[in-house]
């Protein structure tokens, strides 16, 4: 039965890319390069970047060749946003560097990130076009974002390639403190708030690194062509793991805690500790320098009314 909350938030991500994207993208100055494998669309001054995505391309297909099988047949649009308020509205994040629409064939990349961050085109396209290609795999059946996004993390390498921001360490929080976002929770979508849009990022990487390190890459291909056959993520998880779901989900928690200990979380981010705890001695300092300025004042005043 088709859910009618993702079809409404589908129809209007594409009114938004419509309205936000191409209307200001043929306004300006643009230009395409084709090939027989791709379109990239762009605004003039981004033509060095659009070469490069070009020349790269051919290169990240034989790469997911290699994970999932021959490409499909389709034939992408890479489209290079120079507006970074216009990509902001079709994300609504401040941190997302680069998203895909997989029923249009469709990968969209803010290039103003991209310069500011040393982000590497080649894993961007990868990860994108890795959402393309689970589309396909799956026959267009429906993938559990989590296993969506943490597939796609972990074909490419992590998610520096996507996402910006301050947050670092959280899914070694979570192991911690044992606030995991349930990944039923993460099945439609991602949380909007950005600490935990990023957790929600980390933990989706985490968990196929851990079916991968447990149970092989065979297993990760095994749940895909399972879902394939229009099974539901259960019964997939069950027939290629020979584990529920839920007990997949409880045995990634216990390796994350174990490998996770107050020690290594305290080493691994000893200079900032340290960094911080010298911030507040020196506020320390800096407020007992107040205090004893004050108290010579106020003795020097007592001063000057004794001897008057």
């Amino acid at each position: 039965m088709l859910n009618p909350r993702r079809i409404c938030i589908h129809l209007c991500l594409y009114l938004v890319i419509i309205i936000t994207l191409f209307r200001p993208l043929y306004a300006s100055e643009t230009a395409t390069i084709r090939s027989e494998e791709l379109t990239v669309q762009f605004e003039e001054p981004l033509r060095n970047a659009a070469k490069e995505i070009a020349d790269v391309y051919p290169y990240v297909k034989a790469e997911l060749e290699q994970v999932f099988g021959p490409e499909p047949v389709f034939r992408p649009t890479v489209v290079i946003i120079k507006d970074e308020k216009a990509f902001q509205k079709m994300t609504g994040s401040k941190i997302i560097t680069a998203f895909a629409v997989p029923q249009k064939n469709l990968i969209v990349i803010d290039s103003s990130k991209m310069s500011r961050h040393l982000f590497s085109t080649k894993v961007t396209l990868k990860h994108e076009l890795c959402h393309l290609f689970l589309h396909y795999y799956v026959k267009e059946k429906k993938l559990p974002k989590w296993l969506n996004e943490g597939i796609s993390q972990w074909v490419s390498g992590g998610i520096a390639e996507i996402m910006t921001g301050d947050n670092r360490d959280l899914l070694k929080q979570a192991a911690l403190s044992g606030r995991f976002i349930s990944l039923r929770d993460l099945s439609e979508t991602f949380p909007a708030n950005e600490k935990y849009l990023v957790l929600a990022y980390e933990q989706s990487r985490s968990i196929v690194e851990y079916i991968d390190k447990e149970f092989g890459t065979a297993a990760i291909l095994e749940i895909l062509d399972h879902i394939g056959e229009g099974n539901d993520i259960d019964t997939s998880v069950q027939r290629a793991l020979a584990i529920s779901a839920e007990e997949l989900e409880n045995r990634w928690h216990g390796y994350l805690r174990k490998k996770t200990t107050w020690f290594t979380y305290l080493s691994n981010n000893l200079y900032t500790i340290l960094f911080s705890l010298a911030g507040v001695l020196t506020f320390y300092g800096f407020v007992r320098l107040l205090i004893r300025k004050r108290a010579y004042r106020d003795e020097d005043q007592e001063d000057s009314t004794n001897s008057s």
